[in-house]
């Protein structure tokens, strides 16, 4: 049969008149058709129940076998280069270690006053106040915090300041507030600020 004569029987054919408790006695191309239709139904309908599933878990896997990858690639060039990481540490620890000693300890203290006040005087200031505040304890070193107050010209100032910055013990120099003594006087100043220093903890370090 033709194709042509095919479809001039397909446009025959009276879907009411199909029977379908007998298959066998339709026109044939209704049976390619059907069939057709049939086998794509259940590939559709095998795709949604059997493989939709596994495709979405062969997705997943792939993904995971990516992240699997970049994670065994960093830990392998993490463990080519663990020994390295040890001795870089260790030198690391021990130089710090060594930094930390660097710091005053408590008897130290007194003799750091000493110096701030000495040099303070010997550039021209009047002090006020120097008054320890309480200190802040660290983990590795402990602030040992120093108000102090003092009158000069803007020169002394000055002077002092870089001289507490030169100091050899580590002084750090902070929050500093400079006024007038007083409206009729502007070659006086009244100087405040907070001068740092440390001492390291050694209980800390040994933790």
């Amino acid at each position: 049969m033709s194709l042509a004569d095919s479809l001039e029987s397909l446009r025959k054919v009276d879907l009411a008149d199909l029977d379908l408790n007998n298959l066998g006695s339709w026109p044939i191309p209704v049976k390619v058709i059907t069939c057709v239709l049939l086998l794509i139904g259940v590939l559709v309908l095998g795709y949604n129940v059997h493989l939709k599933d596994k495709q979405a878990r062969l997705e997943q896997s792939q993904s995971e076998e990516q992240t699997l990858k970049q994670d065994f690639e960093r830990k392998a060039f993490q463990a080519a280069n663990l020994e390295a990481y040890k001795a870089q540490m260790a030198e690391m620890e021990t130089s710090f270690g060594a930094l930390l000693r660097q710091l005053p300890s408590d008897t130290e203290v007194p003799g750091l006053l000493e110096d701030i006040t000495r040099t303070g005087l010997g550039s021209g200031l009047e002090f006020e106040e120097i008054k320890l505040k309480p200190e802040v304890v660290q983990q590795f070193y402990i602030e040992l915090p120093i108000e102090i107050r003092a009158v000069g010209n803007y020169h002394d100032l000055a002077t002092f300041v870089s001289g507490v910055a030169s100091l050899p013990r580590i002084v750090t120099l902070h929050d500093f507030h400079i006024e007038p003594v007083s409206d009729d006087s502007s070659s006086k100043l009244r100087m405040s600020i907070l001068a740092k220093t440390y001492r390291y903890n050694d209980k800390g370090l040994q933790k």
